[in-house]
């Protein structure tokens, strides 16, 4: 099987998958990156030194587009996702096995009197063609696409698989995690709000908890984040770190206890969930946040709290320091979720199956019935348990 995926440019996130789909299939899987990447990124590590074989690049020059274009015309299955839709037109109108990989298209959410456009524009780009399939990475993508009657029975779960780590003795990394140690991760603007972190720390202080809340990160909001911190007298207890590279992130992650996951509905899928939670942290987390429905089960593998309700989130955060079995049995299913399910060893394997079941002409190709490749269920954006 000949597999190519298609994406704006290649970083660490996407290689974990494609280092498993290369371990498989070798030389008949390919990314092709149609832009570079952007200098924001690069400065938070993005950027791959030595990118792999297997990834080409479009926008080099005119043979690199049609070399490109060839690989994208003759596979077997391409699954694309931030990419010029222009690419695939001539292998969607041969009728061949196409993935659609997106986050969630309404994250502002979508006025009633724009669904007809979007449904004119919708059924000219996807529900014409038979072999055109959607891969969710988030858990309120089909059901966005569904107000255009787009991708109906044709959804399934997906996401965004970052390295995942094995670690001989899981019990031993959440021992030694620092004592009451809380862990924010993100960009310092308006959609992960960082704020809610230093309000739950200033609660929590004002409770009479000790605690250390490390915040990593950078962005617009950086000298409102530092001054809340001064006005709300936690400077003592919460420390801001700046932008780190991912290896150094994790790093922190392995450390900490627990994890803060604050963004709101605008988050597609949010990377440094997989990332915590692999890591062994105890997490709280946002229902509105992408990947949230699909990695957590409320009370057994994370705690969540519905958007905008910080008295939810500071109750789980109490609970989790007042409670060290809870917050340790959590920690470990966490880890496990990662380990048996959510990587990308297992993502790799489910989607060439999905991939292969599509092609033999099965009639219901859904083969799996939770996890990776399941079907995805149309979520309503009040969703939480």
């Amino acid at each position: 099987m000949k597999f190519v995926f298609i994406s704006n440019f290649f970083n660490h996130h996407q290689k974990p998958f494609s280092d498993a789909m290369y371990k498989r299939i070798g030389n008949n899987y390919c990314f092709i990156e149609t832009a570079k990447i952007r200098e924001e990124r690069l400065k938070m590590g993005w950027g791959e030194d030595i990118k792999p074989s297997y990834v080409k690049q479009n926008y080099l020059d005119e043979r690199s587009r049609a070399e490109c274009q060839k690989l994208i015309d003759e596979a077997d299955v391409v699954m694309y996702g931030s990419a010029p839709y222009e690419l695939l037109t001539n292998r969607l109108k041969m009728g061949k096995l196409t993935f659609k990989y997106s986050e969630r298209p309404y994250k502002t959410g979508c006025p009633y009197y724009k669904l007809f456009r979007h449904f004119m524009i919708n059924s000219k780009k996807y529900r014409r063609y038979k072999n055109l399939y959607l891969l969710c990475a988030s858990a309120y993508t089909s059901a966005d696409f569904a107000k255009t009657f787009s991708f109906v029975n044709k959804a399934y779960q997906w996401g965004y698989f970052t390295e995942v780590k094995s670690y001989e003795d899981v019990n031993k990394l959440i021992q030694l995690k620092q004592p009451a140690s809380i862990l924010w991760v993100a960009r310092f603007i308006p959609l992960k709000h960082p704020e809610l972190a230093v309000d739950i720390a200033k609660r929590l202080k004002a409770d009479g908890y000790t605690f250390k809340l490390n915040m990593i990160g950078n962005g617009e909001l950086e000298k409102n984040i530092k001054q809340r911190i001064q006005d709300s007298g936690v400077s003592d207890c919460v420390e801001m770190l700046g932008a780190m590279k991912p290896e150094q992130v994790r790093g922190y992650m392995e450390k900490s206890q627990i994890f803060l996951f604050t963004s709101d509905r605008n988050e597609g899928w949010g990377a440094v969930l997989n990332e915590s939670m692999n890591s062994a942290c105890a997490v709280v987390v946002n229902h509105a946040i992408g990947s949230v429905p699909f990695l957590i089960k409320d009370g057994e593998n994370g705690m969540i709290y519905k958007d905008g309700n910080v008295d939810e989130l500071y109750a789980h955060v109490k609970k989790l320091l007042d409670d060290s079995s809870i917050r340790e049995e959590m920690a470990r299913r966490a880890y496990d979720t990662m380990i048996s399910e959510w990587n990308p060893d297992n993502a790799a394997e489910k989607l060439l199956y999905l991939s292969n079941q599509i092609l033999a002409g099965v009639a219901k190709p859904f083969p799996y019935v939770e996890g990776v490749c399941s079907k995805a269920k149309k979520l309503k954006d009040n969703w939480k348990k």
